[in-house]
């Protein structure tokens, strides 16, 4: 990149702010075009390196393999030459059956639990409490493989010639190379409007494409193909139960028989398109083979007999067969540029909302033509802005690929995944990864990717309301730490460090109101979001217990997966009232109440009893050393660098504790965050950006930013905490996709902060590490749409629009104005906050 001498020419604020809001209708626009936006808006800085990674070789492993995604379908492309691998997911394909998440013997151990809490016998009441365990959730599995083979001559193709690329601006993954003189190259994509998923492959010769192509699977299976038709159909089962949890990795797992009946049924199909001249032809029943093309078009579509997490498979009306030779069947009408036209549409008018555009000072030399994974590898000198962009923006495209409306919500691993055991069984986790998963839609100005969060809370609500009911004799509903495609909300197998940990469906709710203040979308508070706070408040006030200190308390309570030292010396987990669970019950009681007051309910019974419990819930305390307990007694910490900083929800993403109104408490957090330490998994480390940026200290956030970009060897990732794989997936490790999404919401938390009422600009902007920068379509809450500018650290100017009326409070380094927002216009204001123009829409 080129040394910058200055950054911004010919600059029109007002025609960068209406670019992003006529891409929030528009849909396509053409990636060349913005290209050229980027290099025009730059002087001497080399902004025209599009968004995309880019590889030097084929993948060695699953985290060099590039992820595809249309919500309900994904693939990993791996981009061999003389053979390639599509590892191919369904978002419904899971190991078992809806099950009981109820517990009747647990209200005897509630009480012994209780019991011995009270009597401060906090180990034996950790030993006590795996009484409340329940089973572990069923695994994420997938659909199985498409193999291609090419003939012997691509084995010598020359290297140097070989490319493999995803560019985010098109959601497109392409291979290229060349053997001898002639040039071969494969595009994939996963269509959201027709879904299936698409590939070209094509020669710079005529006549020299061949390949043969199959399926294989690793769960029950059988493929067939159909001459006629140019297809292959195959047909699978998933297991009706899990693999034992601690199942031997040296056992194979295929070799386990299980029931082909009971389970989830699936099937997926690929046909094949070729041009005049090339032939496709049957090898014994399985194989596809393609002879002598110059171009080949492969559409896949796969789908289960899932019908929702209440009905047993073997009782599903759907066939899964039938479906995906339909879906085919509805895609014939178009020719491959009409289905990327139609898959591009779709993407970028979700994608196109934001951009980013980020300089460095420009002492640093970036090299120019160098993988993404020897960028990552040179960050920590040269601390490349561009990566920063991209890192922003794959945040923002996985989770476009992997959540949908309509689809199931995005997994531990997003829909990706290679392995019938994957890590942690791929299941969301409520204690802080699917939340994370998130986080970033509604900053990221993806809004309707969130909508398959509520709807898997809707189904969470209809299973906790009974195991509310029977495991505590409460009213309500609940869901603990880990769930699955059929809903789970009784707590996980094993220690009750990790599993007892009723708080899982009361942070979910937390999003809802968060929805309702980014989209102001009375209608779904109505209809959605209240209900469920509604379902999640009344089991929170019948789960509190009056304390002796007056205090409401909950007993039992952990910090998530955090043990402390009780007093007699003993390790425990199990005490009352964790900082964690009283913050969010505060956070759920204070949205309930700013809730009612929206919808005209603030009479009724449930209201009044929040109120009344607020006034008695205990403060948040602080630590002797400083910083904020985590738990309701000052216990020794035998980790104080533990991963979780469970403790400091109320500053992030909770708000009940802010550096304006709380000073006091966030100078706790402060110590917390210095006392927990930078190292962790990719997720701690996105989580403590987030801290930090709430917190306006931009020198810790944009540590824990570059913390992130430390390249892991997936051979010996046990080495390392956090980081990126090759291909940008971000580490625990091994693989969890949270990281990505937590870091998008990080970054924008360090440019726009808000609440309805209040919006900062710039609050943790790293002036020294990124000095200029454009940042284009951010939300903020009370529905509005942000763009700022600004050069050498300092606001230039900025732009405000929104839908509705809105009346804010303008904030920028301790100086603040008041603005009022009209529908259909565009407010532009200076470095000074004072509007200088306005524009309609």
């Amino acid at each position: 990149m080129a040394e910058e001498s200055s950054f911004f020419v010919h600059f029109s604020f007002l025609m960068l702010l209406l670019s992003i809001i006529i891409t929030c209708g528009e849909g396509v626009r053409d990636p060349v075009r913005r290209s050229a936006e980027r290099r025009a808006l730059m002087d001497g800085q080399d902004l025209s390196r599009p968004l995309k990674l880019t590889f030097g070789g084929p993948s060695r492993n699953w985290t060099d393999a590039i992820p595809i995604g249309n919500g309900r379908l994904g693939a990993t492309i791996w981009g061999g030459v003389s053979s390639e691998t599509l590892n191919i997911n369904e978002d419904t394909i899971w190991t078992g059956v809806p099950a009981d998440y109820t517990n009747p013997n647990a209200p005897e151990a509630l009480a012994e639990v209780r019991r011995l809490v009270d009597e401060k016998n906090y180990a034996e009441a950790t030993s006590e409490a795996v009484k409340l365990s329940g089973q572990p959730s069923d695994v994420y599995q997938l659909v199985g493989d498409l193999n291609l083979e090419f003939d012997s001559s691509h084995r010598k193709y020359t290297q140097n010639s070989y490319h493999r690329e995803l560019d985010l601006e098109t959601a497109v993954a392409k291979v290229s190379y060349s053997v001898g003189a002639v040039d071969f190259s494969r595009e994939f994509f996963a269509s959201n409007p027709d879904q299936v998923i698409v590939a070209k492959i094509y020669a710079s010769k005529p006549g020299s494409l061949s390949f043969k192509v199959s399926f294989d699977s690793e769960l029950h299976h059988h493929s067939e193909t159909n001459p006629k038709a140019n297809q292959i159909l195959m047909r699978g089962s998933c297991r009706p139960k899990r693999l034992p949890v601690n199942l031997k990795k040296t056992i194979n797992a295929t070799n386990i028989p299980y029931d082909d009946h009971k389970g989830l049924q699936f099937a997926s199909i690929l046909e094949v398109r070729v041009s005049n001249g090339g032939s496709v032809s049957s090898l014994g029943g399985k194989k596809l083979s393609v002879e002598k093309a110059d171009w080949a078009v492969l559409l896949l579509a796969a789908s289960s007999n899932f019908d929702g997490p209440f009905t047993m498979p073997v009782d599903s009306k759907r066939d899964p067969a039938k479906e995906c030779v339909n879906r085919i069947s509805s895609v014939q009408k178009y020719s491959y540029s009409d289905l990327y036209a139609r898959h591009l549409g779709d993407y970028q008018k979700l994608f196109n909302r934001v951009s980013l555009q980020l300089s460095s000072s420009g002492n640093k030399t970036v090299q120019q033509a160098a993988s993404t994974a020897e960028r990552v590898q040179s960050f920590k000198t040269d601390e490349d802005p561009a990566l920063v962009e991209l890192l922003f923006q794959y945040g923002r495209y996985l989770l476009i690929s992997s959540s949908r409306p309509g689809t199931q919500v995005a997994n531990l691993q997003g829909i990706w995944n290679r392995d019938i055991q994957p890590p942690w069984d791929g299941a969301p986790h409520l204690n802080i990864n699917l939340q994370m998963n998130y986080w970033h839609s509604l900053p990221g100005n993806i809004r309707e990717c969130q909508e398959p969060l509520f709807d898997y809370m809707s189904a969470l609500a209809i299973n906790g309301r009974k195991t509310a009911q029977v495991n505590y004799g409460a009213s309500g509903w609940v869901a603990h730490q880990v769930s699955d495609i059929w809903a789970k909300t009784s707590p996980d197998r094993g220690e009750a460090v990790w599993a007892l940990w009723p708080m899982g469906g009361a942070w979910l709710c937390t999003h809802a109101w968060e929805h309702y203040t980014y989209t102001m979308d009375k209608e779904f508070l109505k209809k959605k979001g209240y209900p469920l706070l509604e379902g999640c408040t009344s089991f929170l006030l019948d789960w509190l217990i009056k304390g002796k200190d007056g205090f409401l308390q909950t007993n039992p309570s952990t910090s998530p997966e955090h043990m402390f030292t009780a007093p007699n010396g003993k390790p425990a987990s199990v005490s009352n009232s964790s900082t964690m669970d009283i913050a969010i019950i505060k956070e759920v009681f204070a949205d309930i109440v700013s809730a009612s007051e929206i919808l005209g309910k603030t009479n009724d019974t449930l209201i009044g009893k929040v109120i009344a419990a607020q006034a008695i819930l205990p403060p948040t305390r602080i630590s002797k050393d400083g910083s904020i307990m985590e738990w309701a007694e000052d216990f020794e910490d035998p980790e104080v660098h533990h991963r979780h900083v469970s403790h400091l929800f109320g500053l992030f993403p909770g708000h009940t504790i802010t550096v304006e109104k709380s000073p006091e408490l966030a100078k706790a957090v402060e110590a917390t965050l210095k006392k927990r330490g930078e190292e962790g998994p990719g997720w701690s480390t996105t989580w403590k950006a987030a801290l930090w940026a709430r917190l306006h200290n931009s020198e810790h956030a944009y540590r824990m930013v570059a913390h992130i970009f430390d390249l892991v060897d997936p051979l010996n990732e046990r080495n390392y905490e956090g980081g990126l794989y090759s291909n940008m997936f971000t580490a625990h490790p091994p693989f969890q996709i949270d990281a990505n999404f937590g870091f998008a919401a990080a970054v924008a938390e360090m440019l726009v902060q808000s609440t309805t009422k209040d919006l900062h600009l710039l609050p943790a902007l790293p002036a020294d590490k990124w000095p200029n920068g454009i940042v284009k379509g951010l939300r903020a809450r009370g529905g509005v749409t942000v763009s700022i500018k600004w050069m050498e650290g300092n606001l230039v100017e900025f732009g405000l629009w929104s839908e509705q009326i809105v009346s804010t409070r303008i904030v920028y380094r301790g100086i603040s104005a008041a603005a009022e927002l009209l529908p259909g216009k565009v407010f532009t204001f200076d470095k000074d906050l004072r509007c200088i123009r306005t524009e309609k829409l």
